[in-house]
This record gives structure tokens, C-alpha cells and sequence, in this order.
């Protein structure tokens, strides 16, 4: 959807993009937003001073500036999902290109932003301790869309989860940000209250690192644990319900999901069926199928995020039951960081998150199985890759969908993960507020995106 844009054109099969600004848009503090403004931003993205997480997707992007609300962007090679690269937020040249990188973290502007959109910064208080208790915007006045309908909006932060849900009993807040399953059943009957459940194309899977673990290199083997796990029970003891099962490397509600993609039904008899054809057998009795001096077992890595220990319990315990020895590991971020660096685990228990139209190259494509690359099953298939190159460059949607789709059918196939759930964010505002339409967001934070839109107000009008 055009925001700050105001029409784009591509040219040259897809290698460049010129896009025209709107020209009536202000900054907070009054100043035109321009195209020096965008080249800016686009500029300390690049730069690896600044260490952007978007760095990767400009870095072969060369940007010039056509005229005063024109920019071009020239990309080395025609790349299908780049409009989604254009959803970044910019910012303002004449207050940060005085911030040098040592102070772009302290300046103070982080904290009394200059924006353009539907809101601007008021205020903002904090305790003796220096942490953030409230931070308040009013409706902008010179919004270049029709304006807000809600004229004051004020963050309210608290330490912890009961202090949150203390202040919604007493009405001092009209919505909040997620809360822990136990505390969500406390409020689900609140018939003041609407709990929006918000799609987020982010999804949890077993990455099987073959390499690390012979046992996993058995297709058989692969299959089995894929057989033996219930999604459906997995989600309702550990998400509450609050989530959808996951077949494959996109979700449904994204561009190029396959709903034709065969499916592991949970079949734990079958697991056990097809080990014993294949070999794998507790010749010792110890719990633990072997097959030709290899134990089926290994050690699932995951981080101790409440979540991810609770599902890979229930993991260990499912394949446990098939004759498959788990060792579990629970590490913290930075740990599982580095292990992600060095690609030492054999089974990880890890998220992934997907753009609204999702690019599967950096997952799964063979070049990405070294770090920086997010090949984490360290998976390689010659035609998956041809997939994944050609579909990135499809500019024709259709033709684009059959190759991600086939792709799709592949991955599954070779089982390189185990595909678990997708999780639902939840968002409870309080019934007074309305116009609210939030199904799919990128992320958490743009469930704010339209909130122009949202009101509290209604009056009767005869015509």
C-alpha cells in the first residue's frame, strides 16, 4: 500500500524502481519531507557503523536521487520481493545527520522522536530509578492523510505482568500488549473486552542438523519423529490453544503457501512400524533403538524461553515413547546465538520470521548453510535451490506461486525440520474503543498500523 509514496514505476525487467513521494508531507517540527530524507536513512542502513538489522537486503542496492520526491533504487539483480524492502521507517536528515554513530543510541531524540505519521511526541515521565513509566502523543495536526480520530494516546509501562493487569481492572489502561496464557484466562470473559487474535508469519520447527548427528541422516529416521509428534496437543498444552499447526516453510495466509503439501499425520505406531522395518531396533532394552552401532539418539538444543522449554518437554517425551533417546539442553540467547554461529547442535528448537511476502532464499537455500546464511538444517538440494533463485526473480506472480509451491513440496519431502506451530499474538483493547481491524501484521508492533482509523466517539447524524 502506498504511505509516504505516492506511485512507483519498474523498469528495466524488474532491476529498477522509481518512486515519487507525495509532496505534501511534514516532519513533527514543520520541515518538508524530501528524497534526501529517504537516501539518508537508506545511507545508515548500509553503513555498517550503524549495524541495522536491515543492512543485508541494501546492501547491493545502489539509490539516487531523480529530483526533489524522486528516488530510483538500482538492484543488481531483478529481486521479486523488493517493495517489501520499501516498508522501513524514515528518518528525519536535518536532526540525525548531526548525531554521530558513538551517540545514535543516547541522543535524545530516541526518546522525543520526530516523526511524520498520524501522531507526534508530548511527553514522557519516568521513575527515580530512570525507567520509562508513560510516554504520551497527541494527534498531528498535519497529518498528510486524513487526520486522527483519537486525539491523545498515552503509553502506560508497568514492572511486570499482575501490575499490567491490576491497572486494566481499574481502568486506568484500555488495552495491553501480550500477556502469559494463565493471565489471559483470567480475562477472556471480560465482556468489556476484545481479544484480538492477530496472525504473525513467524513459526517455531526442529532444525535437524545432519552433520552433527548420523542417526538423522536415516530418511527413516526423519520420518518417524515427524510421525510422532501431535501438533495439536503441543499448541493446546503449551500456547493454550493459541496457535496453528505448521506443515511447511510458509504459512497459509502468505504469498506461495502450497495447500496441496502432504501432511505427517500423528502416528506413533507407524513411527515405530517403519523404525523396525528400517533396522532401528532396542536390540539391549534400554529404551533406545540402534541400527548398525548407531543409537537414535541426540540432544535437542533450544533456549529457555518458557515456551520453548515446555514444547521441547513435550517433544522429548513423544519421541521417547518411539525408542528415541533426547537430551535436552536449555541455553540463553546469547548462547544459542553463538551456537547458531558455529552450526554446533544437532536438533534446534528455534523460531523463524517471515516478511508479508516472504522470501524462502535465506532459509533453505544451499549458499546460506555458513552463518551469516539462516540455513540452520544446513539443508542442500539442487533443485530446491534452482526453485528458490528463479522464484525470487519472478516478476509474474502465478509462475512465481508454482515454483515456491513445488519448493514447498520438496522441503517436506527430505524432511531436513520438524514444522511445529505458528503462535497467535494476542491484543486486548477494552469494547469502548472501535474501528479496530487487525488480522495479519508483520509485527507486533504494527498492530498500530491504520490506528488513524480507530475511535471512541459516535454520533448519529440525520440525513
Amino acid at each position: 500500500m502506498p504511505d509516504l509514496a505516492e506511485n512507483y514505476t519498474i523498469g528495466d525487467f524488474g532491476k529498477i524502481y522509481d518512486v515519487v513521494l507525495k509532496k505534501n508531507v511534514q516532519w513533527h517540527d514543520g520541515a518538508l519531507l524530501t528524497a534526501d530524507d529517504v537516501i539518508f536513512t537508506i545511507q545508515l542502513i548500509q553503513d555498517p557503523n550503524y549495524k541495522s538489522p536491515l543492512k543485508t537486503a541494501w546492501q547491493s542496492i545502489e539509490t539516487e536521487k531523480v529530483d526533489e520526491f524522486t528516488i530510483r533504487f538500482k538492484l543488481k539483480e531483478t529481486y521479486a520481493p523488493f517493495l517489501n524492502n520499501l516498508t522501513f521507517g524514515i528518518l528525519p536528515k536535518h536532526i540525525w545527520e548531526h548525531v554521530t554513530v558513538n551517540n545514535f543510541l543516547l541522543t535524545e531524540y530516541n526518546l522525543k522522536p520526530i516523526g511524520s505519521g498520524p501522531y507526534k511526541f508530548v511527553k514522557f515521565a519516568k521513575s527515580k530509578e530512570g525507567k520509562i513509566q508513560s510516554f504520551e502523543l497527541e494527534a498531528n495536526e498535519n497529518y498528510y492523510l486524513p487526520p486522527p480520530f483519537i486525539e491523545k494516546i498515552t503509553f502506560q509501562f508497568y514492572s511486570d505482568e499482575n501490575e499490567l493487569l491490576s491497572a486494566y481492572n481499574r481502568g486506568e489502561i484500555s488495552g495491553f500488549n501480550y500477556l502469559e496464557l494463565e493471565k489471559i484466562k483470567q480475562i477472556k470473559n471480560d465482556q468489556n473486552l476484545n481479544i484480538y487474535e492477530i496472525n504473525i508469519p513467524r513459526f517455531f520447527a526442529c532444525f535437524l542438523n545432519q552433520n552433527k548427528s548420523k542417526a538423522l541422516a536415516d530418511k527413516t529416521a526423519r520420518l518417524a519423529l515427524a510421525h510422532a509428534v501431535d501438533k495439536e496437543k503441543i499448541i493446546e498444552n503449551v500456547l493454550g490453544g493459541n496457535g496453528t499447526v505448521v506443515e511447511t516453510p510458509l504459512l497459509p495466509y502468505l504469498f506461495g503457501y502450497n495447500p496441496q503439501t502432504k501432511i505427517y499425520d500423528f502416528s506413533p505406531e507407524h513411527s515405530k512400524n517403519i523404525l523396525e522395518a528400517a533396522g532401528w531396533q532396542d536390540k539391549d532394552n534400554d529404551g533406545i533403538r540402534e541400527k548398525d552401532d548407531i543409537q537414535l539418539k541426540f540432544k535437542l538444543t533450544t533456549s529457555q524461553w518458557p515456551a520453548l522449554v515446555k514444547t521441547a518437554e513435550e517433544l522429548s517425551q513423544a519421541w521417547t515413547e518411539i525408542g528415541v533417546g533426547v537430551e535436552l539442553e536449555f541455553l540463553s540467547i546469547s548462547e544459542i546465538k553463538n551456537r547458531i554461529k558455529s552450526r554446533e547442535y544437532e536438533v534446534l528448537l528455534f523460531g523463524k520470521v517471515l516478511g508479508s511476502d516472504p522470501d524462502p532464499y535465506p532459509y533453505w537455500h544451499s549458499s546460506q548453510r555458513k552463518y551469516p546464511g539462516l540455513n540452520l538444517s544446513l539443508y542442500s538440494n539442487e533443485e530446491a535451490d534452482k526453485l528458490l533463485e528463479e522464484g525470487r526473480a519472478d516478476l509474474d506472480p502465478e509462475t512465481r506461486i508454482q515454483k515456491y509451491q513445488k519448493f514447498q513440496e520438496i522441503i517436506v519431502d527430505d524432511i531436513p525440520a520438524i514444522f511445529l506451530y505458528s503462535p497467535i499474538y494476542l491484543y486486548g483493547v477494552n469494547k469502548h474503543i472501535k474501528g479496530i481491524e487487525i488480522k495479519n501484521v508483520v509485527l507486533p508492533s504494527k498492530r498500530f498500523f491504520q490506528i488513524e482509523d480507530w475511535y471512541i466517539e459516535t454520533k448519529r447524524v440525520w440525513k
